[in-house]
């Protein structure tokens, strides 16, 4: 059963990289500037309003595909430590989406994922309402996360998207939401962008924007020091995801691209699918 009717097509997927936690207070930061340009500059203005957003975040990892099937407002879950008091009184009180749950778990089930669980006390982590309350401050478009599974691979995420791609139909937008590069141990106090990250990040875009999926799915044996910009993969699945859902013949164009404490992309992605 779809969600909506006939002309709410949506035709973009969208891979935002949402970094540190401070995205949520600190103007200096480009990346949070360019969120908060997402209605206005971002997604196209001739583009259907979504009827719900399904956000696949780096911050929920479980065994089996997950979905969070919430009535009422959105919990807003503080899932990190030790940053500024303010960021702890932020909320974002979306309403849930139960009804996308429920079609996410049809979707998937019916592609072959054979387990799709559901978890009906969690709310939105950071990965989702940090990027979200900067792309729509309203609050007010039902929200529905997905979780990854890092004891799966990237081809994996990619076939997850695919199955989402009806989605896209129904006037959902699909955001996954990570980080292009992730490695905490490495971030460091200085503007200079250190070489490997830079050049992890190189290969990505490039990969993209030529349409070579394929390698994409295949960073591991690709891409340049994939394991030092993923040391672990819960960030870097949800491009896979969005690009899945986006479809093999889609267009990606890098929407957005800055820099954090020296090795942490911000480089963000849309995947527009041909009409």
């Amino acid at each position: 059963m779809t969600m909506a009717m006939n002309g709410m097509k949506i035709q973009d997927t969208f891979y935002i990289s949402h970094g540190s936690p401070t995205l949520s207070i600190d103007e200096t930061m480009p990346a949070r500037h360019f969120l908060q340009s997402f209605q206005q500059k971002v997604y196209p203005a001739d583009a259907p309003r979504p009827t719900s957003i399904l956000v696949i975040s780096g911050h929920w990892e479980t065994t089996y595909p997950t979905v969070n099937v919430v009535n009422g407002p959105s919990d807003t879950i503080y899932d990190f430590y030790n940053f500024p008091k303010k960021m702890y009184q932020l909320k974002y009180p979306a309403p849930g989406a139960p009804k996308l749950a429920n079609r996410v778990k049809e979707l998937l089930v019916s592609s072959g994922f054979k387990r799709v669980d559901e978890e009906k006390n969690r709310g939105l982590d950071h990965g989702a309402w940090v990027p979200l309350m900067l792309m729509y401050p309203e609050a007010d478009i039902p929200i529905c996360q997905l979780s990854v599974q890092t004891n799966q691979d990237a081809t994996y995420h990619y076939n997850m998207g695919k199955a989402l791609a009806p989605l896209k139909d129904e006037g959902v937008l699909i955001v996954g939401s990570g980080a292009t590069t992730h490695n905490l141990t490495m971030l460091r106090k200085t503007t200079a962008v250190q070489p490997w990250a830079q050049e992890f990040d190189a290969w990505l875009k490039e990969a993209l924007i030529e349409g070579r999926y394929e390698d994409v799915n295949e960073y591991v044996e690709k891409a340049p020091h994939a394991t030092v910009a993923h040391p672990w993969p819960d960030h870097f699945y949800p491009l896979h995801v969005a690009m899945g859902a986006g479809g093999a013949d889609s267009k990606a164009q890098l929407i957005h691209s800055s820099w954090g404490l020296s090795s942490l992309s911000y480089s963000s992605y849309k995947f527009t699918s041909p009409v």
